[in-house]
């Protein structure tokens, strides 16, 4: 299990100084937490998954403007404030969003936005993302989601929870397929490719080391742990803020912990990651 959790894409995002910037590059860089869609799950609208290298490819093509904002993160911040909710998976779209409108560094032309579709009188689905790939003129629709999931049991797709733990995997899984990648016409043009980019982290159970990782998860995206102890070396972790789920910041946003409450929590030195659920409540934020 240690190997596995070695397995690092080069984690870059962690060498900007700003918040919001090292939150960017997370959001740009990162590798999905799947890298193929599981077998057990029935495709009825097929889409794909933009693969690692793929997003390594659009990091090192807007690295001169990441290190750019690193300085000037004003125009990246004032973007962000437009953004009301406190979600965290909505500020991870917009993060999407600001760096898809930057079109000097991607070939990508952004058409539409949270685009609703509208049957009648009702909403009948609304599209994260409608680009233009310029370099083949083909029309894609993106869907973005920002998940962290605690494995449980086998490890088969059905047995990885949310913190909310009405919110699974699955569940994720087959509304991309039986819902969100419906659509194979708007704006007067034809849907050529579907990508669902989902990132986040995946968690697997502490020291339950003889689980078989299943092939479709992405082990180029760094695995933490999740349990209802204190794990070993834990005076070493500090307690993450709601915004630092998607990258630490550069120093330590609280002091080392002297007791537990649910979150996320992080060692600096190994770069370990522990999701602590209380015992009593493990599975409710």
């Amino acid at each position: 299990m240690s190997s596995l959790l070695n397995n690092i894409q080069n984690e870059y995002w962690l060498f900007y100084k700003t918040p919001v910037v090292r939150q960017l590059a997370f959001a740009l860089l990162s590798p999905n937490i799947i890298q193929k869609i599981p077998q057990e799950l029935e495709v009825f609208y097929p889409f794909q998954l933009h693969d690692s290298q793929k997003w390594q490819n659009f990091y090192t093509q807007y690295k001169p403007r990441l290190e750019f904002l690193d300085q000037n993160p004003n125009e990246l911040q004032n973007f962000l404030n437009k953004l009301k909710s406190t979600r965290l998976g909505l500020r991870f779209e917009m993060l999407i969003w600001f760096w898809l409108l930057d079109s000097n560094y991607h070939p990508y032309e952004v058409l539409a936005h949270g685009l609703q579709i509208i049957q009648g009188p009702k909403t009948v689905g609304e599209l994260d993302f409608v680009v233009k790939n310029t370099e083949n003129n083909q029309i894609e629709h993106w869907e973005v989601a920002l998940k962290y999931y605690l494995g449980e049991s086998d490890l088969t797709l059905k047995n990885w929870y949310g913190l909310n733990r009405s919110d699974t995997l699955f569940k994720k899984m087959y509304h991309f397929s039986q819902k969100q990648f419906q659509f194979s016409h708007v704006l007067d043009l034809e849907i050529n490719e579907k990508f669902a980019v989902i990132k986040g982290q995946l968690y697997l159970p502490l020291y339950q080391n003889s689980l078989e990782i299943p092939t479709w998860i992405n082990l180029d995206r760094r695995l933490g742990n999740w349990g209802t102890c204190f794990p070993k070396h834990a005076k070493k972790h500090h307690r993450l803020s709601r915004h630092e789920w998607l990258c630490p910041h550069n120093n330590a946003s609280s002091s080392h912990n002297k007791w537990w409450t649910d979150g996320l929590y992080f060692n600096s030195d190994s770069s370990h990651y522990y999701m602590y659920r209380s015992p009593s409540l493990p599975y409710l934020i």
